[in-house]
């Protein structure tokens, strides 16, 4: 019997099932991962080491083709920021009216959106703000100490991972100085600290009112990630193959998930877990189960960085203009962007313009920008900002979604919560806030 589970292609996974894996495995429990994103495949990992038969469902030719392509690159453990807080409305009004603002509304006739927005509403609370940020910097301390454990077998110079630090810059004097004298801010740098220990901000320091620098915090690519994370689950003893076709249907009976409907054939198995980023909450409605989602699309451009330009080599996120800047091995990885514009992937040329323009006027010389590759990607979003992982009313259907622009920073974390309540283990920290059952 070879020592490798057998790649599973289109063609032969009609019917993928606990008899149709080799006997020696039959006792194995086998589980199903919907999405082969980052959440999704550190899902499978964790899982495959946890001793579980893994098959990774997903509906593109390649994994990490979906939102998890070409995000920001941040890995920002230390610093998270629920985009629900007190005045947040307020602001949005303001930005919906900025040629090149953060936001863009376009309404829609699915109630889906006007639901979330009315719970998003609800939870711009700053009451609500802290409990969620005192959650996901719990999580986010699990992620780090989780990617740091599967250095042992994705090392970090497979993905361009690098320790950057993270430098948040403020316009506004009254932000800026409200930031700073938070308790446990980080160093606070005037704007001349700002240009000088960052050189790629100097052309734009004049524009700044300060900054706040955290050591600790990465950067990496997340397709890399996700590409060199699958070579070695194919080659992992557990991990049963890769199926590529779409989940269309989850089919239950008597309280458990029976089986998948999916472009490639009916598949089963003895469990399932839910990480396919927006299409889970389509998947989830065929099961009766409301998932609170909706996608918000980013924006990212990539330029290739030349031998005379002025590339950061700090992690840097422009707080108000909402714009993340990150030095990915020989390329500059520019993220922006909130369009609840529904599941609209296509790329508006106003939006990637207005997105160019504050990137010449923030880092005029980081990068070849006559060379810039512009993309897009549906981030799936809680009203809260705080992902859902765990189990749903269907004894072998679990969740982990909702992560928001934040997947590639809670995707380690999320899989190792995950697989401790699979296995009926108590997670490290109290769930409240990150499970369906808010």
């Amino acid at each position: 019997m070879p020592g490798r589970s057998p790649f599973i292609g289109d063609t032969d996974a009609k019917h993928l099932s606990s008899t149709s894996i080799p006997e020696k495995r039959v006792c194995m429990q086998h589980i199903i991962v919907i999405g082969g994103g980052v959440v999704g495949l550190t899902s499978a990992w964790w899982l495959a080491q946890a001793g579980y038969g893994v098959t990774l469902l997903e509906r593109a030719p390649d994994v990490g083709s979906g939102a998890s392509y070409a995000n920001g690159g941040q890995l920002s453990y230390r610093y998270v920021s629920p985009l629900a807080d007190q005045g947040i409305p307020l602001k949005a009004v303001r930005w919906l009216f900025q040629a090149d603002g953060p936001l863009r509304f376009k309404p829609e006739t699915d109630l889906h959106q006007y639901r979330w927005l009315a719970s998003f509403l609800a939870h711009c609370r700053a009451d609500v703000n802290r409990r969620t940020t005192t959650k996901l910097l719990q999580l986010g301390e699990l992620s780090r100490q989780a990617m740091a454990q599967l250095a042992l077998a994705v090392p970090f110079d497979s993905f361009g991972w690098r320790d950057a630090g993270k430098l948040v810059v403020y316009r506004s004097r009254d932000v800026f100085e409200q930031a700073a004298g938070k308790p446990g801010a980080g160093e606070v740098w005037s704007p001349e600290q700002c240009g000088a220990r960052e050189p790629a901000l100097a052309a734009a320091q004049h524009l700044l009112a300060g900054g706040i620098y955290n050591a600790g915090e990465a950067v990496a690519d997340c397709h890399a990630f996700c590409l060199e994370l699958a070579e070695r689950l194919r080659v992992h003893p557990r991990f049963r193959g890769i199926v590529h076709g779409e989940a269309l249907r989850l089919r239950a009976a008597r309280g458990r998930i029976t089986s998948i409907d999916t472009g490639a054939g009916l598949l089963t198995a003895d469990a399932y877990v839910l990480a396919a980023g927006i299409q889970s909450r389509t998947l989830a409605a065929s099961a009766g189960i409301k998932l609170p989602l909706y996608p918000l699309k980013g924006y990212s451009l990539s330029a290739p960085i030349r031998l005379d330009d002025v590339a950061p080599e700090i992690s840097v996120t422009d707080f108000e203009r909402k714009v993340l800047y990150a030095r990915i091995g020989d390329r500059l990885r520019v993220a922006a962007m909130v369009d609840m514009v529904g599941e609209d992937l296509r790329l508006e040329p106003k939006r990637v313009d207005g997105l160019l323009r504050l990137v010449r006027e923030t880092m005029p010389r980081a990068a070849d920008y006559s060379q810039v590759a512009a993309w897009a990607g549906l981030r799936p979003a809680t009203p809260g900002s705080a992902p859902i992982i765990g189990a749903t009313r269907y004894g072998n259907l679990w969740l982990n979604v909702g992560h928001g622009p934040l997947g590639f920073t809670f995707a380690c974390g999320s899989a190792s919560v995950l697989t401790d309540l699979v296995q009926g283990k108590a997670p490290p920290f109290a769930l409240d806030g990150l499970t369906l059952r808010r």
